[in-house]
């Protein structure tokens, strides 16, 4: 009789450089976060996961799947994209195991969005601010224009297949004219910041997840929505300093669907991109980011794994000012055999894999 593999548990390894030999609370407060597009059902489509097992792909089993890396992983902080079936599966299903939650669902007919889960033992919520990148679109727009036409195109992932089949690329052509702002920037992607206080010791930190549009070919799209993200958040952590009397660490994370080496991922690291776009984005001074893994052990060889796309899209940044990075969350090697065939598998659920990293307080 043949047993089902469970699903792999990764765990938090100490980042070389920090000095670390433990990822225990001894030494100084830490804090740990996880990132994950768990692949939302709703895009779960025989065509473009034709290389996973069958049984796999059904709900039951990989709700399950996902819900038990999630719990294992037992990160103060679970940051998740694609998140469908919240009300009915996620929200109570992890808020039982001590956590709390907040969610955006994307625009119009789209059925995921973004989820913050935070261990309610460990951090209380202060204030939320939801993000909708539709806000880039010029306010004279005319609905018809609507992606909500697309059913159930994903925002991202290894949705980098969809790209290249030319029956999509013909009715993605059919919504408008791509030159007009109101068609090109109405993607429906979302974010969700919030501001929190670690309750040992007293601490503020703002936590974004956000997830980017996928298509390759909207590059200026993506860098449209990054910079507005950056602006976003610079005005909230204003806010958050002046309401609270403080200086809040920030960490962003989420599927930017971009590789390192992209203008979107040297936007994000140096909060300026020579490349324009259609639109103008308030000139803020954007928050100064880093990346967790490219300042311990280098950015992963991947994150996204399929037949069709595989590279990494998936980062955890942050404001170096006052918090580390002293631990990261393993990731398989290229030659894994877990990987092989591309994913989801029995021993990754989604298509992504978990990124996640401990930070330590600098006092």
């Amino acid at each position: 009789m043949s047993t089902t593999p469970a699903p792999l548990s990764p765990k938090f390894v100490p980042a070389e450089k920090s000095g670390v030999t433990s990822v225990s609370k001894s030494d100084g407060f830490k804090f740990s976060l996880v990132s994950y597009n768990i692949l939302a059902q709703a895009y779960v489509k025989g065509d473009l996961f034709s290389h996973s097992p069958r049984p796999c792909l059904k709900w039951k089993a990989r709700s399950q799947a996902i819900l038990t890396v999630l719990k294992s992983l037992g990160a103060d902080f679970l940051c998740l994209q694609e998140l469908d079936e919240y009300d009915s599966f996620y929200k109570g299903n992890i808020e039982s195991v001590g956590y709390s939650s907040i969610y955006v669902k994307r625009n119009g007919q789209k059925r995921d969005g973004c989820g913050i889960f935070y261990k309610q033992d460990s951090a209380e919520l202060l204030t939320e601010e939801k993000i909708e990148y539709n806000d880039l679109v010029p306010s004279n727009q005319d609905d018809t224009s609507s992606e909500d036409k697309e059913e159930n195109l994903p925002a991202g992932g290894n949705k980098k297949l969809a790209s290249k089949d030319a029956g999509l690329k013909n009715k993605r052509a059919g919504h408008g004219d791509l030159n007009d702002p109101c068609v090109r920037f109405k993607r429906d992607c979302v974010g969700i910041m919030a501001a929190f206080r670690l309750k040992d010791p007293s601490h503020f930190i703002i936590v974004a997840n956000t997830h980017i549009y996928w298509d390759p070919e909207l590059a200026d799209v993506k860098l449209a929505q990054a910079r507005y993200l950056l602006s976003r958040l610079a005005q909230f952590k204003l806010l958050v300093s002046d309401k609270f009397d403080c200086s809040p660490s920030v960490v962003v994370t989420g599927d930017f669907n971009s590789l390192p080496g992209s203008q979107v991922y040297q936007y994000l690291m140096s909060g300026s991109s020579e490349a324009g776009t259609l639109l103008e984005i308030s000139d803020d001074v954007p928050i100064p980011l880093c990346s967790a893994y490219a300042s311990t052990r280098g950015e992963p060889h991947f994150t996204n794994y399929t037949p069709g796309f595989t590279g990494t899209l998936d980062y955890i940044l942050f404001s170096p000012e006052n918090i580390k990075p002293v631990s990261y969350l393993e990731l398989p090697e290229p030659e894994a055999s877990d990987v092989q065939g591309g994913l989801p598998n029995y021993y990754h659920p989604s298509d992504h894999l978990p990124i996640g990293a401990e930070f330590e307080i600098i006092q």
